[in-house]
């Protein structure tokens, strides 16, 4: 199978940055398969990077290359790293980005500072196109990851926000929101049988009702807000036919409580 690449960054569609990125690849590694899984992060968000990556990464065949470029550090000490976790390799900034790989036992960091795996000039704005572009092309043609570098023993982690029982309720927090204004918490499927009671979990928001959690987004009620445990494993709170972020009037960091009636 030829080798593939994922793609997921900050730039856009309006720049030719993506595609530039492509050209290296393409240009050192012909037979790549390229993959866009994201280039609409807003724009130097690390956290929404990650959480992007971590949605999407397990759904991908082993041997795959995840290039990440959200990098608000471009241009100074921070390292370019390469990451291999599993029968995945993960190419970007130490910023946090790829924590969710790092977090895993057993995955090996190097230090992007080969010159040869690198192309020739080095700009100080566009390591995408220099040094992350080249990494994740020369690892997809079968280089070992530990001739791009040294090993580095001490990335840098952005831990998730997570959620604690409290008062008999599950106490989180927003962590984002999606295109259609769904917001996703922090609260996991997972620890929603720890809430004491028997009735249907209810949510809120900043203090603010927010509804109940149902089995589809066509449950909910027409412009009201309700909750659903999406796709990620996450408690999200959504609007039908609209926008939770929207309606509600919250982002990110905004609290959030889960907790049974009776």
């Amino acid at each position: 199978m030829p080798p593939l690449i994922t793609l997921t960054t900050d730039f856009g569609s309006r720049d030719p940055f993506v595609g530039i990125m492509k050209g290296v690849i393409l240009s050192i590694c012909p037979a790549a398969r390229l993959v866009d899984l994201t280039h609409e992060v807003a724009p130097q968000d690390v956290l929404g990077g990650r959480l992007a990556l971590e949605s999407a990464v397990p759904f991908f065949p082993d041997g795959t290359v995840h290039l990440a470029v959200v990098d608000p550090g471009v241009g100074t000490a921070r390292r370019p790293i390469a990451v291999r976790c599993g029968n995945h390799h993960l190419v970007g900034p130490d910023n946090g980005l790829l924590s969710f790989a790092l977090e895993r036992p057993g995955c090996t960091v190097v230090a992007l500072t080969a010159p040869e795996y690198r192309l020739p000039e080095v700009s100080a704005t566009f390591h995408g196109r220099d040094i992350f572009a080249p990494a994740a092309a020369h690892l997809a043609a079968g280089r070992p990851l530990e001739r791009l570098g040294p090993v580095v023993a001490n990335p840098i982690l952005l831990s998730l926000p997570g959620c604690r029982l409290e008062g008999g309720a599950l106490i989180g927090e927003v962590l984002d929101a999606d295109r259609f204004g769904n917001l996703i918490t922090s609260i996991a499927a997972t620890r929603l049988s720890e809430i004491p009671g028997r009735g249907v979990p209810s949510v809120e928001v900043e203090g603010h009702a927010a509804g109940r959690i149902v089995g589809s987004y066509a449950e909910g009620g027409d412009g009201a807000p309700a909750a659903i445990v999406g796709s990620t494993g996450r408690v999200e709170i959504f609007v039908k036919g609209g926008s939770a972020r929207g309606l509600l009037d919250v982002g990110r960091g905004a609290a959030v409580r889960v907790r049974r009636s009776g």
